[in-house]
């Protein structure tokens, strides 16, 4: 009973009288709650392009995030809109099963090699006798992230390394010159989220896809027409354009004190205290929230980063038997710190998802290292938050 599947939460409502929140299901259950965690994530919704005749296409289409796994590709000829992170995941194999693919391209990516080979019986076995040597593993490989995160915010000219390993990989595997002309990225390094593949880039010079770089102006009942006026017909068109980044927990309704709406609140684009706590929303605590997000790096740090440090803020509150709400002026100053440090970050040279409305304050990423988020959320820092007593309380 502890666990609901299948059951999507409609609104959550503080009650300032109880100091809890009451949820409203999509299905009309109403449950009551001590605490509001949202594990809704950055990165969960679809999100379609707005493209003239989407709705008259005749044939089969579907977003790559609510994949159609029980349609058939084999034969058919597939359009896949979008060339990012899940683009570069499902065109290869979608490339050896389809008739013929049509990648349409709106800005190139910078891509890095992604190796993933079996370990050796012998590998596995030193790694299940030797102690620490696992350990000793995953030491170099956050070293190696916190490296890369570096050179994106704090020290650029270390970017500049980074970059030459791309494009010398790049230049590797793209060999037909006019897919790598429209392959090839006009952005600085790192603006644009970075995608680690090993088989995508081969994939655009197969005979039988084509890397379709001119705006789509049209869809229609069985193509897709470009600005050229050039249509290409399609059985299949999977959308691999993204996800609402900026939504986080909508199209949940979520009021804290006073009535406050967390969707007007957060109109200017989303701010939270150490990406968990929102000032007026006592005992309300998001994962993966506002400037969380890492450009290169383990998002499960950060979310267990934030798990621990809710937990800490609600045995705080079960000490004090309140609801704690993070003060106002340490949330925008928290808020203000997070955006002086990303003035200097590669992430505000270019329009990204990264960003409000595209080319706005940045919304989503950390400014700084794995290692200095999870010393921030270690402990709760009790003098930056305030108790919301129940109110038959605060009068008994």
């Amino acid at each position: 009973d502890r666990v609901r599947t299948n059951t999507e939460v409609e609104r959550a409502d503080f009650d300032e009288r109880t100091a809890t929140w009451t949820l409203v299901t999509v299905g009309g259950e109403r449950l009551t709650a001590d605490a509001l965690v949202l594990a809704c994530g950055q990165l969960s919704r679809p999100r379609w392009p707005s493209i003239p005749g989407m709705e008259e296409f005749a044939g089969h289409s579907f977003h790559s995030a609510e994949w159609d796994h029980g349609y058939d590709l084999a034969g058919k000829r597939v359009a896949v809109l979008g060339t990012g992170a899940s683009a570069v995941q499902f065109v290869p194999p979608v490339a050896e099963q389809a008739a013929h693919v049509d990648v349409y391209q709106r800005t190139a990516p910078y891509v890095l090699p992604r190796r993933n080979p079996r370990y050796p019986e012998w590998a596995r076995r030193l790694i299940g006798v030797v102690p620490g040597l696992q350990a000793l593993r995953r030491l170099g490989l956050l070293l190696f992230m916190e490296t890369f995160i570096a050179a994106l915010t704090r020290f650029r000219p270390l970017g500049w390394l980074f970059r030459t390993w791309s494009t010398t990989f790049m230049r590797s595997q793209l060999r037909d010159p006019d897919v790598r002309r429209r392959a090839w990225p006009d952005y600085p390094f790192g603006c644009k989220r970075i995608l680690f593949s090993s088989a995508y880039l081969p994939a655009l010079q197969r005979p039988d896809v084509e890397l379709v770089t001119d705006r789509i102006e049209r869809i229609t009942t069985a193509a897709v027409v470009t600005a050229d006026g050039k249509p290409r017909p399609a059985d299949c068109v999977i959308y691999g354009t993204g996800f609402r980044s900026h939504d986080f927990v909508m199209p949940m309704a979520v009021a804290g004190v006073g009535g406050r709406d967390l969707e007007a609140h957060w109109s200017g684009g989303a701010e939270a205290h150490l990406g968990i706590t929102v000032a007026g929303f006592p005992n309300m605590f998001v994962l993966y929230g506002p400037n969380t997000n890492l450009g290169v790096g383990s998002i499960i740090t950060m979310i267990e980063a934030q798990v621990g440090y809710a937990i800490d803020a609600l045995r705080m509150a079960r000490r004090t038997g309140s609801a704690v709400d993070v003060r106002p002026e340490v949330q925008r100053a928290s808020g203000e710190r997070v955006q002086e440090r990303l003035r200097d970050s590669v992430w505000t040279s270019c329009r990204s998802w990264y960003r409000q409305d595209g080319d706005g304050r940045v919304v989503n990423n950390w400014p700084g290292h794995m290692f200095e988020y999870t010393r921030a959320t270690r402990r709760v820092d009790p003098g930056e938050y305030r108790e919301i007593r129940p109110r038959a309380v605060a009068g008994a």
